[in-house]
This record gives structure tokens, C-alpha cells and sequence, in this order.
């Protein structure tokens, strides 16, 4: 019989959290980008060549952070190779996303 009490996530549901949280906020980090910047080209610039997308992608990337702590998720724990895998997912999802959005003709 064990007297241990476990406190946070199993490993298995912080690992869905993060994954989830980090898609999540690539897929809604290219929607702001679609939504700031426009999908488009026009007078100011093309869409596609604009930096502040970049900006609005790492708002997203490090607004995760504080989101993982209130789901209960120990960030103190994270290492290099979680806080990449963060980040690759994040990016990864808000390329995508806004690479469809830019090739679909769609208005935000």
C-alpha cells in the first residue's frame, strides 16, 4: 500500500497538455497573423514576406508558458528539449496554418 500522494498531471495527460496547448496556439498564432497582418498583398506588402507575423508567433510561443502553469503542468521540470519541442511544435502548426491560409484566398 502506498502513502504517496501525487500532486500535477500523470505523465501521459501532461504530455497530451503540452501537445495540445502548443498546437492549439500555432493554429491561433496563424489566424492572429492572417487577422494582423492580412492574407494578401498590398500597398504596404506582400503577406508572406511580413516580419510582424514572427512577432505575433513568438507572443503565442512564450503566452504558453503561464497557460501550462495554471493547467497544472510544472514548467519548472522543462528542459532544453521540452521547451524545443514547444517551440518546434508551435512553429510547426502556425507554418502550416498560415501557409493555407495565404494559398486559399480566404479573408479574416
Amino acid at each position: 500500500m502506498a502513502t504517496e500522494t501525487q500532486t500535477g498531471l500523470s505523465g501521459h495527460l501532461r504530455g497530451v497538455t503540452v501537445t495540445t496547448l502548443a498546437c492549439l496556439a500555432g493554429i491561433g498564432a496563424a489566424l492572429a497573423s492572417g487577422a494582423l497582418v492580412g492574407l494578401g498583398s498590398g500597398p504596404v506588402g506582400d503577406a508572406a514576406t511580413n516580419q510582424q507575423t514572427l512577432f505575433v508567433l513568438g507572443a503565442f510561443l512564450l503566452a504558453q508558458f503561464p497557460v501550462l502553469r495554471v493547467l497544472g503542468v510544472d514548467v519548472s521540470d522543462f528542459g532544453a528539449k521540452d521547451y524545443l519541442y514547444v517551440g518546434f511544435m508551435t512553429f510547426t502548426l502556425w507554418y502550416i496554418s498560415y501557409g493555407i491560409l495565404l494559398t486559399s484566398g480566404v479573408s479574416l
